[in-house]
């Protein structure tokens, strides 16, 4: 019996092909709308938790006063080197302590000249932020001490001052400090920020005191915590270090922030996700109106079908058979439809990830729970027209012109 309805199921859909097909896109830009809206959403999540784990290990991040969101920070004295020094001895479970000055400024090579960030540090930046060399080399302990000009350039500076030219031993200027290229890092790309973390040069941090700021204040301090110390441990020890060394008294506010950098890419995977769910949650209502518009085309055909069904039921045919018939129809028509919005979600999702230049990842779990719904879409919107197809008078029914 449900072979037969499928059969004519089937013919019905092949004999008014271009309404089916009509009816049928709703269904199919609903499934394709939510699977494309999820996808994305996994997508910009993981680019997110990729992005934040290129920042750096068990990361943590010091900086003077106070965070007040969108970048922003209230202001307070900088720190000194004796503070980096204090946290790496003090503080217990730290793999690395890197003090860090910077300063936006434009650095020459030959005619060409680049603004970009300069960065005053020692070797341990390059481990706390997960930096790894292309080519080249790290400051000797010697350049660190002297103060010696030589630098280290990001690939996004290397790319604008030198090109496919080799820069390895090549000499910038950066104002008035002429240094020497000694290493080339690899390339990490944008931020979770959309900052380039390519685009800065490296130098060691007394040559960046006194050539650059004249000054020996450290503005931020990055901190690795060990693999299997507690971050939220490490936090709290330096903050409590910080205090202690910054005289801040008991009811005195910090003027100083730790950020932990896994709470941040927590908050804003979290983020992603809550407005993953809610553009698909948005996106699904497509599907509650292909649905609509399936009950509306299987109306019209119990009305133009009626002396069809009358002679069915005239010359036997249950109630039941005539009630599955129609069901079928709808159903297939649905189904047909989703089979349809999946491939349109897996096309339309790896066009579009290309274009945001993000991973594109298909979650079968949401295709296939996405086909589902729109099989019980036929199932909830078809069942109406067919009840009422079930119910008509025979010979009523044989009467209808």
């Amino acid at each position: 019996m449900l072979w037969n309805a499928l059969l004519l199921a089937l013919r019905e859909i092949r004999r008014n092909l271009m309404r089916s097909a009509l009816t049928m896109l709703g269904i199919v830009i609903g499934v394709a709308s939510v699977i494309v809206m999820v996808n994305l959403g996994g997508g910009a999540t993981a680019q997110v938790s990729s992005q934040i784990a290129s920042l750096g290990s068990n990361l943590l991040m010091v900086r003077t006063g106070q965070y007040l969101g969108f970048g922003q920070r209230s202001g307070a004295r900088n720190f000194d080197i004796d503070d980096v020094e204090a946290i790496g001895s003090e503080v217990g479970g730290i793999a690395a302590v890197a003090p860090g000055a910077s300063q936006a400024m434009s650095a020459i090579y030959g005619n060409r000249n680049w603004s970009t960030t300069i960065t005053g540090s020692d070797n341990n930046f390059f481990r706390v932020g997960n930096w790894t060399l292309a080519k080249g080399r790290e400051f000797s302990s010697s350049e660190l001490r002297a103060g010696t000009a030589v630098c280290i350039l990001g690939d996004g500076v290397r790319r604008e001052l030198f090109g496919t030219q080799d820069a390895l031993g090549e000499k910038l200027r950066i104002n008035k400090l002429s240094c020497q290229v000694i290493g080339l890092l690899a390339a990490k790309g944008q931020s979770a920020g959309g900052r380039d973390q390519d685009d800065l040069v490296v130098i060691p941090l007394r040559t960046f005191w006194r050539r650059v700021a004249g000054n020996q204040e450290v503005q931020m301090i990055s901190v690795s915590a060990r693999e299997g110390a507690a971050t939220a441990k490490v936090q709290h020890d330096i903050e409590l270090l910080l205090r202690e060394r910054r005289h801040i008294g008991a009811n005195e506010d910090d003027d100083f922030n730790v950020r932990d950098m896994k709470e941040v890419a927590e908050a804003l995977t979290g983020t992603t996700r809550v407005l993953t769910t809610l553009l698909g949650a948005v996106a699904a209502v497509s599907l509650l109106v292909g649905g609509i518009g399936i009950m509306n085309i299987m109306l019209v055909s119990v009305t133009e079908r009626t002396r069809e069904i009358g002679i069915r039921l005239a010359i036997g045919a249950l109630e039941r058979e005539v009630l599955l018939q129609f069901l079928v129809e709808a159903v297939v028509l649905s189904s047909f439809g989703g089979l349809l919005g999946i491939l349109l979600a897996i096309g339309m999702t790896y066009l579009i990830a290309a274009f945001m230049a993000m991973p594109a990842l298909l979650d079968p779990g949401i295709m296939l729970l996405a086909f589902l719904f729109s099989a019980a879409v036929g199932v909830i919107f078809g069942f109406f027209p067919a009840r009422k197809a079930a119910r008509q008078n025979p010979i009523e029914a044989l009467r209808y012109e």
